[in-house]
């Protein structure tokens, strides 16, 4: 989708249409959860937090998140996509991979079916979607932001080296601004530098991304689609309006979040075996402290003590402006059985 939480805020409020809109708190202490593309132009994107968003651009309007719209109108797309394949993977609550190598409705081509699914997408909603189509999901996926907003973009197998050549290593799936600078360092710069690297020093400098990266700059992913997957992680974090300093304000604050986790926990019906505690300085460093047991946790007691003694791994040294923790390594589902719970919070 486009531009998502923003082009629905600008879709039911007529008065924003046009003008550079972010979702999210426009506080010293929020962030960008989603940028129109008015305000993209300015540099304002998400994650970006609102006061330098607000520097950025002046005429930047704030907006309250709606997620149960932004939810209700994910549903309706999701609706749309299974009419055509069952093999729909969710990678967010606004984009998808879909399979549709076969499809319910015979359609021999997947241009075709891209842009009868754009069309019933607007339709349903009043909100656009770019399509990527090509032969893998790494192609896919590159190509789904070649042409926004409301593009349609395809790469055909006959094209896939000339453009993996030509691509940036900095635009290839899975490659972040350290990774791209790394990369750069290399010597590798375009996908064609990638593709000709050898695979051993690939895998000497990024471990086994290493091996993903030599396959994809020649064209090769054979993930499949995978329409259920298993959650990995159940976590909760709040950034605070300011920033803490004292252990005893950080432990009334893991007090609350712990509580919030603990429901969430129950509600997914898994039980973690690692604990992993975030912590997020005013300088915007971060750092993980995590502990891995033999058997999931089940109680809250056995969190809250996991979560403190974490904290003292932690530095405290700089104001603290994000506190997180969460719950992961979940058994698998066909062994884990009925838990009790017989401990709760006060």
């Amino acid at each position: 989708m486009d531009a998502f939480f923003a082009s629905i805020e600008q879709r039911d409020k007529p008065e924003l249409r046009g003008k550079p809109v972010a979702v999210g708190g426009s506080s010293d202490r929020g962030v960008v959860a989603a940028a129109s593309y008015e305000a993209r132009v300015f540099g304002v994107h998400s994650a970006m937090p609102s006061k330098i968003a607000a520097r950025k651009c002046p005429g930047l309007v704030f907006v309250k998140s709606r997620f149960d719209v932004y939810k209700a109108d994910s549903a309706r797309i999701m609706e749309i996509f299974r009419d055509y394949t069952d093999l729909v993977e969710p990678l967010s609550i606004d984009e998808a991979f879909l399979d549709v190598t076969t499809n319910k409705k015979g359609i021999p081509s997947a241009t075709l079916i891209a842009r009868e699914i754009k069309s019933r997408i607007f339709e349903a909603t009043g909100l656009t979607a770019s399509a990527g189509i090509s032969v893998n999901k790494f192609l896919a996926k590159i190509a789904s932001d070649e042409d926004k907003p409301n593009g349609l973009f395809v790469i055909r197998p006959e094209a896939v080296k000339d453009f993996i050549d030509r691509l940036a290593v900095d635009d290839f799936y899975g490659v972040g601004p350290r990774t791209a600078r790394k990369m750069h360092d290399l010597g590798l710069f375009k996908g064609e530098d990638l593709r000709n690297a050898d695979l051993q020093m690939l895998i000497r400098n990024f471990g086994k991304a290493g091996i993903f990266f030599h396959q994809i700059a020649n064209g090769i992913d054979d993930r499949p689609v995978i329409p259920h997957r298993e959650r990995k992680s159940v976590g909760i974090e709040n950034t605070f309006h300011e920033d803490i300093t004292t252990r005893d304000e950080m432990l009334t604050q893991l007090e609350m979040l712990e509580k919030g986790l603990w429901e969430r926990i129950k509600k997914h019906g898994s039980f973690g075996k690692t604990i992993t505690l975030k912590v997020k300085y005013s300088d915007f460093d971060q750092i993980t402290r995590s502990q891995t047991f033999s058997e999931p946790t089940e109680n809250p007691g056995q969190l809250r003590a996991v979560v403190r003694d974490l904290l003292n791994l932690a530095s405290l040294e700089k104001p603290v402006r994000l506190l997180g923790i969460s719950v992961s390594n979940f058994p698998p589902k066909e062994n884990s059985g009925p838990h009790q719970l017989t401990i709760d919070f006060d």
